[in-house]
């Protein structure tokens, strides 16, 4: 390891630590000075004994993180992943000091929160946000990156209490389809007769079309993945006539495609939803997964019971279908009030 040194008045740590020089003025105390040696010894030890904090580069735990999500995750989650990675490094731009997992603490976290409200996120993005970060930091533990998770104590942002689904009355869905296209008509007409998710409708083949037993399939295909597991969907009779005369124009696989066979570019959908219902005189509604919202609610008040509308729509949980539930009850009371005995 190396003796102390003096020269001068002055005594010097000079030594070798895996290949690294170590060399400081401690002062005129050679006491100090062999206690300060001393000192480099254990911490050395301590290192080959695997004693001193984990540490890690975020960039190397930023691309090991986006290579593990690849091969765990579908696709769609892999470019939300990539994107909050993403979003994470254009903050760490601004505080170049950080670059280890050790830097990292729950005011880096508090001034993220600051950046991507600025950026005008909204709070519920950022909680997921800093959901996934989190997560990403639990992997670095496991992986041997760190011995902590400096995001542990973060907190998330308050969000006001979740409004009621909304979903489009019957008058409103008549709308909806009468302002569309021969293009966009079919596909707003099975959003609304099977609450499929907008990513299952622009999967759907002609393979998943079942006209004999009248089954539409939910399932995995190529590198889609659904978002749960693998369920089937009843057609109705005027869904059934539908898909017949989409089948009569089909081209390629895709049972809603571009207009050439290929897929639906992912935002356009949207977009559509939004210019139909402004026409329309609704626009609120601003998203498809209205429509999934719409099949789900009109079952509630049809009488269906909520395990039924859970496996329809493709719920894990049973919660989940519950924001519907009260629905049922508003149902059930207009049902009395009719009584007149």
């Amino acid at each position: 390891m190396g003796k102390p040194r003096k020269r001068g008045k002055n005594w010097y740590v000079d030594v070798m630590v895996n290949g690294r020089r170590y060399r400081k003025c401690v002062g005129p105390d050679k006491r100090l000075a062999e206690l300060a040696s001393k000192d480099i010894e254990v911490k050395a030890a301590k290192n080959q004994l695997d004693f001193l904090p984990k540490d890690s580069d975020l960039q190397k735990l930023f691309q090991e993180y986006l290579t593990y999500t690849k091969t765990n995750n579908s696709p769609a989650t892999v470019k939300r992943y990539t994107a909050i990675v993403d979003n994470f490094k254009r903050y760490l731009v601004g505080v170049p000091f950080v670059t280890k997992i050790s830097q990292l603490n729950t005011k880096v976290f508090e001034d993220y929160k600051a950046f991507r409200k600025g950026e005008g996120a909204k709070p519920k993005t950022i909680n997921i946000e800093l959901q996934t970060l989190k997560s990403m930091l639990i992997l670095a533990v496991k992986w041997g990156f760190s011995n902590v998770n400096p995001a542990r104590g973060v907190e998330f942002i308050k969000v006001a209490k979740k409004q009621e689904a909304r979903f489009l009355t019957k008058e409103e869905c008549e709308k909806l389809l009468a302002n569309s296209d021969t293009w966009l008509r079919p596909i707003f007409f099975t959003f609304l007769n099977t609450g499929m998710r907008k990513g299952e409708l622009e999967h759907l083949t002609w393979d998943d079309v079942d006209f004999v037993r009248r089954k539409i399939k939910i399932r995995a295909k190529g590198s889609w993945t659904p978002k749960t597991e693998e369920r089937d969907i009843d057609i109705n009779d005027k869904l059934l006539k539908v898909l017949k005369e989409q089948k009569k124009k089909a081209i390629g696989s895709l049972v809603f495609h571009d207009g050439e066979g290929n897929l639906i570019d992912p935002n356009k959908l949207r977009r559509e939803i939004m210019r139909v219902a402004k026409e329309a005189g609704f626009p609120d509604v601003t998203k498809i997964h209205t429509l999934r919202h719409t099949f789900a609610s009109h079952l509630i008040m049809s009488g269906v019971d909520l395990p039924s509308v859970q496996k329809l729509m493709g719920h894990t949980n049973i919660e989940t279908t519950m924001i519907y539930s009260h629905l049922a009850q508003n149902h059930l009371t207009d049902a009395v009030n009719k009584l007149d005995l």
